[in-house]
Formats: structure tokens, C-alpha cells, sequence
């Protein structure tokens, strides 16, 4: 078998998101975030484009052939973070007023710590985001 080149530049990456409520995530997604709906599948998965990114939201799942011994499972947690995503803006304080009126839930205000001016959100799973502003 010949090998593949890897990576290729007409690749692309996609998160996966496992979602406790599709419909809620979905609302959240584009109406906050602004993302764009690329396509559903049968009511348990989503993809998404953001800034010129890939997100797959999928609802809970258990193990498959291809995936032995491994479940997809919201966050149980939310204070307890393992992955989270930033978004690098140019007006920090600009965003985050957007960002909450349009029902962002910040743990804070933005916080200038010098060479970054920050704020974090977190979607309805728990899911963590940052703005950075540097």
C-alpha cells in the first residue's frame, strides 16, 4: 500500500463537540457566536463554520467498530476544563459587549493583564471560550 502524504494543504480539521441539547447548542452557536450551519445529520449531529474553522456538534454516543471503548459524553464538569478555545479579536471590550448582548455568559469582565486583554464565556455545555486581545 503506497503512503499518503500528510498533512496536504486541501485538508482540513474539524472539533467535535458532544452536546447535551442539540437545539439549544445549535441556538447558541448562531446566535452568539455567529456561526454558520454547514449541514445536519438525522437530529444528532451539526457542522458548523466559524472563522473559517470546522465545528461538529454531536449529541451523546456510545462506542462503534471503529471507535472501541470510547463514548462521547458532555462535559460533566463545567469548572473542570480540558479543551477550550481562543478567539483572537482586536478590540477586546468591543466583543465582549456584543458577545453579551447577544447572551454570552462571562465569568468576568475582561481582565488586562498587560500584553493580553482577556474574557472568558462558556457555552450551554460548559464548552470554554476566550477572547484575546493582545
Amino acid at each position: 500500500m503506497a503512503k499518503a502524504p500528510f498533512p496536504t494543504n486541501d485538508m482540513a480539521l474539524t472539533t467535535i463537540l458532544v452536546v447535551s441539547n442539540m437545539t439549544r447548542s445549535k441556538k447558541f452557536y448562531q446566535k452568539v457566536l455567529g456561526a454558520e450551519i454547514f449541514r445536519e445529520y438525522g437530529g444528532d449531529s451539526c457542522v458548523l463554520k466559524f472563522l473559517d474553522n470546522w465545528i461538529l456538534l454531536v449529541t451523546s454516543g456510545g462506542e462503534t467498530i471503529d471507535k472501541p471503548n470510547t463514548q462521547f459524553v458532555p462535559p460533566k464538569n463545567s469548572n473542570l476544563v480540558s479543551h477550550s478555545f481562543t478567539i483572537r479579536v482586536k478590540d477586546c471590550m468591543g466583543c465582549y459587549e456584543t458577545l453579551k448582548e447577544r447572551g454570552a455568559n462571562f465569568l468576568t469582565p475582561p481582565v488586562n493583564w498587560g500584553q493580553e486583554i482577556r474574557a472568558f464565556f462558556k457555552d450551554p455545555d460548559g464548552h470554554l471560550f476566550k477572547i484575546s486581545e493582545a
